[in-house]
């Protein structure tokens, strides 16, 4: 967020349904709070990859931006939603969205947090990405699949984007000339002037 100055930002979030956190902007202190206060169970339990790709993609269909970017990030395979992901790919397509995908999730395993009527309990599951469907998201839009296992393989991957997302920037620069040779074309004359006038009396020469 803080590396792109000039960029209006939106936050979508998703889960089994898809919420608008934060609309588009370019405030970056309640771009970083509306992230900071993403946390589990805000919304219905599942995976709703279409769902959340559809409403970033509505976000930005209005806008008059020349590069319009939806950054899609998951943890598991889509298995809810109104909205099928194949339907949420068209219809960026169709906006001229290009879409960067990242699967997050180490190799085998994971904790993952299950609510009980005991309370939250913690176990073991299966990380499931479907990298086939997210890589066809993104070829098809102009975007890449990316794969993050830890936060700092995330971190490198934002850091890709933000290169390859460079935005231009056009800046007005009006430059004011003051002029400062006036005072001394007067003092030149009057010297000038002086030396004439005493020429032709106290310096007069005589035959």
């Amino acid at each position: 967020v803080d590396s792109r100055l000039t960029d209006r930002i939106a936050v979508v979030i998703f889960s089994g349904e898809s919420f608008t956190q934060c609309p588009l902007t370019t405030d970056k202190p309640v771009l970083k709070a509306a992230i900071e206060a993403i946390q589990n169970g805000l919304l219905e339990d599942g995976t709703a990859i279409g769902d959340g790709l559809s409403t970033s993609v509505d976000r930005l269909r209005s806008s008059k931006s020349k590069s319009k970017v939806v950054i899609l990030l998951t943890d598991g395979e889509n298995n809810g939603g109104l909205i099928g992901p194949a339907n949420a790919k068209e219809i960026a397509k169709a906006f001229g969205i290009k879409v960067y995908t990242i699967g997050v999730g180490t190799e085998g395993y994971a904790p993952f947090p299950i609510k009980t009527p005991m309370g939250t309990i913690v176990q073991h599951q299966k990380v499931t990405i479907d990298e086939k469907l997210l890589t066809s998201i993104a070829n098809e839009t102009g975007g890449r699949y990316f794969r993050a296992k830890d936060n700092a393989g995330l971190e490198n991957i934002y850091a890709e984007i933000d290169k390859l997302e460079k935005s231009k920037v056009e800046i007005t620069k009006l430059t004011r000339y003051t002029e400062k040779f006036l005072p001394f074309v007067l003092a030149g004359l009057i010297l000038i002037l002086l030396e004439v006038l005493l020429r032709f009396t106290v310096l007069k020469k005589f035959p």
